[in-house]
């Protein structure tokens, strides 16, 4: 009798093998970041650090307010742990979302209402990052000089791209009765879902707090960053400048945002007024703290989850 593929045993060891095969393409990365850190103000990095944990539990509660249903709290946090390993490892926001799918469906959602739940927690968590980015710009309007943002004439391409793809969306979903009758059937269950949670204050709650806590705690970790760094530029601008390379490198399709990100946020704080030299520091420092560090052991749970069936 032949033998079953082990695929749970390869998907317990696979995240380790992705995490070493990242280490080795950005250790030139990883070793300047270290030697930033060592530089640093401990106390603001600790600050730093205990806000890149809170984080996770913005993304539960969250990722709980998405759905009717009690969720396991223990387990939903540690799958969000998981899931922010597995986010920095696969392209724009896959990772998380596999492993989050896989979790609802685990405790007993039904497929379709698992992606609803999904879709949900993606707009809301896209909503709360435009929405404090707008109201940010609002209060401190001088924060952000978007001219040296944008390269002379990308306004008018960009435009067009926006602009054709809906138009192309919407002429395949003309074109192809099966997958409009889909995403028909898909849009019903999602607002179904997003009308039995708003229906529930506290879930309602949990989801817009958490969509707008998630940002603003990364945002807050890169300011404590920036101070240990002694990185000359306004709580509020660093904060503004994060929120806005974020928002722009959203579409980008690299895995955790590695390469686009660090280069979005130097370009944000030199245009918010940082010394190019520091604001460098800064960046490699913060994404070391938020991203590098907690790497291998959100690997580990995520390897865990997977042996002990939670995910």
């Amino acid at each position: 009798m032949p033998r079953r593929f082990p695929v749970r045993r390869v998907l317990c060891v696979l995240p380790l093998l992705l995490v070493a095969v990242v280490a080795v393409r950005h250790r030139s990365v990883l070793a300047e970041g270290f030697g930033q850190l060592a530089t640093a103000r401990w106390p603001w990095l600790l600050a730093a650090a205990g806000a890149t944990c809170l984080t996770w539990v913005a993304a539960a509660c969250t990722r709980q307010g998405a759905v009717v249903e009690r969720l396991p709290r223990r387990r939903l946090l540690a799958t969000q742990f998981a899931a922010g390993a597995a986010n920095h490892l696969l392209p724009t926001g896959l990772g998380a979302s596999a492993v989050n799918l896989r979790f609802m469906t685990v405790c007993g959602l039904p497929l379709a209402r698992s992606s609803a739940a999904l879709a949900l927690y993606l707009l809301a968590e896209s909503v709360g990052r435009v929405a404090l980015l707008g109201a940010l710009l609002i209060a401190f309007p001088g924060a952000l000089r978007l001219g040296t943002l944008l390269p002379e004439g990308a306004a008018g391409p960009l435009l067009v791209v926006g602009g054709a793809v809906p138009a192309v969306a919407a002429g395949v979903l003309a074109l192809v009765p099966r997958l409009r009758a889909a995403v028909a059937s898909f849009l019903r269950t999602a607002l179904g879902e997003a009308r039995s949670v708003h229906g529930r204050p506290a879930r309602a709650l949990a989801l817009w707090g958490g969509a707008l806590a998630f940002p603003a705690l990364q945002a807050s970790a890169l300011v404590l960053v920036g101070r240990s760094l002694g990185l000359p530029v306004p709580a509020a601008h660093m904060a503004v400048a994060y929120l806005a390379a974020t928002v722009a490198v959203a579409l980008v399709p690299t895995p955790g945002g590695i390469g686009s990100v660090e280069a979005a946020l130097v370009v944000a704080l030199v245009a918010a007024g940082g010394p190019p030299a520091v604001a460098t520091a800064v960046v490699l420092a913060f994404r070391l703290l938020t991203v590098w560090l907690p790497l291998l052991p959100g690997a580990l749970t995520l390897a865990a989850l997977v042996r002990m069936r939670v995910i």
